[in-house]
């Protein structure tokens, strides 16, 4: 199917045909059926993207291939350009703070950014992709060897450049002030790239809730250096974003808000820069619906997504939509329970 996930629903139209001799009649003078029933079946395919689970709007973005952007996240880089737009975004823990790996396909950002510098976890982490762009300022002469040596395709500073529109941004302060343009960066897929494989499951609108949901308000998850808080918000169906007690906006001041928010349990290396381990398996919780789903992640290859199962063994599905993951330290996220105030829910 070319990459392209496609959801079917069939038409059943039943065609009755007239072999009598004479208009009208139903049966043979001599008693034998005249009539027969011919069942045809068409289908009307609905051609969704691959790493949200939405219809898609437009037949060009279905071929591309996942773009990752490395996010900075450091005070001095808010507010980011291109979060609201990004199918999956991972927060990761690096050196006392965090970074957004954010995955772009169904959707661009130009600008985006502002980017920083890869490392030695987003090679694992991101290999289920299907060799996706990869967009980031540099790193040190270890990780920029290993990267290079990976699958990701390297759109670096120095490798894209001008064609990959990079530029500095002259209001904001160095090295926080780095971005580029989706748009172009694309234009560089080496030959051959292909669309990325769905990373998830997805509920249909006739499956019904898990029996193992439990509905919650939000959560709040201890990163390096940064505290996170999601609250759900039942008019919109998405989680909210809130880092450091404040909204988390992007530059046209619109609050970061996904539908789904899965909170990976990772270990770490020890460290001043840490790497995650994520190949093998851990705790999971998945925020969707406005319901908790707790269960475990597997992964044994890091060109396959993660499996996501609840306490029975079903396959966790989401809400088809934006998905934000928190690649987490263990006994780090606190639910929020039904009618608690947030404030009243400490941080771990």
């Amino acid at each position: 199917m070319n990459n392209r996930i496609v959801v079917r629903s069939s038409i059943v139209a039943v065609s009755l045909l007239a072999l009598a001799n004479c208009g009208g009649s139903s049966s043979s003078t001599d008693g034998t059926a005249a009539e027969s029933t011919v069942v045809t079946e068409t289908t009307n395919a609905v051609v969704v993207n691959p790493l949200t689970g939405l219809p898609n709007t437009d037949s060009a973005t279905l071929n591309r291939p996942a773009m990752v952007v490395k996010i900075d996240n450091h005070p001095s880089a808010r507010p980011q350009l291109g979060i609201n737009q990004a199918d999956i975004i991972f927060e990761e823990n690096v050196e006392k703070l965090t970074r957004l790996a954010a995955v772009f396909q169904s959707e661009g950002s130009d600008p985006v950014g502002p980017i920083r510098s890869g490392r030695f976890q987003d090679i694992d982490l991101l290999g289920s992709l299907m060799k996706p762009l990869f967009v980031w300022s540099g790193g040190n002469a270890q990780v920029a060897a290993a990267i290079k040596k990976s699958d990701l395709v390297d759109l670096s500073y120095s490798v894209a450049n001008k064609a990959g529109g990079f530029h500095r941004d002259n209001d904001r302060s160095a090295p926080h002030n780095l971005f580029a343009e989706t748009t172009k960066l694309w234009t560089l897929s080496p030959e051959g790239s292909a669309a990325p494989s769905a990373q998830f499951s997805y509920r249909s609108a006739s499956d019904a809730a898990a029996t193992t949901a439990q509905p919650i308000a939000g959560l709040k998850v201890s990163m390096d250096g940064v505290k996170v808080q999601w609250d759900w918000d039942a008019t919109t169906s998405e989680f909210l974003r809130i880092q450091e007690k404040t909204p988390d906006v992007d530059a046209a001041g619109v609050q970061l808000a996904v539908p789904n928010v899965i909170v990976l349990e990772v270990e770490y290396t020890k460290g001043y820069s840490p790497t995650s381990k994520t190949l093998g398996s851990g705790k999971v919780y998945v925020f969707t619906n406005g319901t908790l789903i707790e269960g475990t992640w597997e992964r044994t290859d890091r060109l396959t997504p993660f499996v996501l199962k609840d306490s029975s063994g079903a396959v966790i599905k989401l809400t088809p939509g934006q998905t934000f993951v928190e690649v987490a330290r263990a006994a780090k996220t606190a639910v929020v329970p039904v009618g608690t105030n947030p404030d009243d829910v400490k941080f771990l």
